[in-house]
């Protein structure tokens, strides 16, 4: 039986290792990684996930798997949302907390998508993963390694995710669950 992959496209390094891990063993694909700069584009969470795995299936011309995570505000109606790269970037997590200074709703969540594209020319329909963890934002407390995870609490935690080991973190986290959807669909699927 031939070793078949999939094109997960990332030049994050930390991103593919958290992956993987997730993913474990029992995943019947080897992820292999292909940076690629696609176009940042605009819209809400599925519209954004969709649109970027049709570009990569369509530049790459495989199968292709493609990540897009959003934190949302509830006071703000969900934004930063898909721009949370973006408003991180600017303001820092700092910026991310003081974001919500007036507001007495702190809550939010972090929601993974992964977007699946067999990559043919005649077929570019998309399958979504999605997970959602509930939390709330709170000042920078822990590892600053991987972009808002020092500013987000999960519920039911009193550490934020740059607090939590990794091996935890990838237990309970929005990746974790969008990646479980995506792992069972294959075992069925190559079952």
């Amino acid at each position: 039986m031939s070793h078949r992959t999939l094109t997960f496209v990332t030049g994050n390094a930390k991103k593919l290792e958290e992956v993987r891990a997730i993913l474990g063993a029992s995943f019947p694909l080897e992820l292999v990684s292909h940076k690629l700069d696609l176009p940042e584009l605009q819209g809400e969470v599925n519209e954004v996930s969709i649109r970027k795995c049709q570009e990569a299936a369509r530049r790459l011309k495989t199968a292709v798997l493609v990540e897009d995570t959003a934190l949302c505000f509830n006071a703000l109606g969900g934004l930063p949302g898909p721009y949370i790269k973006w408003f991180l970037e600017k303001l820092e997590p700092e910026g991310l907390h003081k974001l919500l200074t007036g507001w007495g709703d702190k809550s939010a969540e972090a929601v993974c998508t992964f977007a699946y594209c067999i990559g043919n020319c005649e077929d570019l329909n998309v399958l979504l993963f999605q997970g959602v963890t509930k939390g709330k934002i709170v000042k920078p407390r822990g590892s600053r390694d991987f972009g808002w995870d020092c500013v987000f609490q999960p519920e039911g935690y009193e550490h934020t995710y740059g607090e939590l080991p990794k091996e935890e973190k990838n237990k309970i986290s929005h990746r974790y669950k969008a990646l479980d959807k995506l792992r069972t669909y294959f075992i069925e699927k190559m079952a």
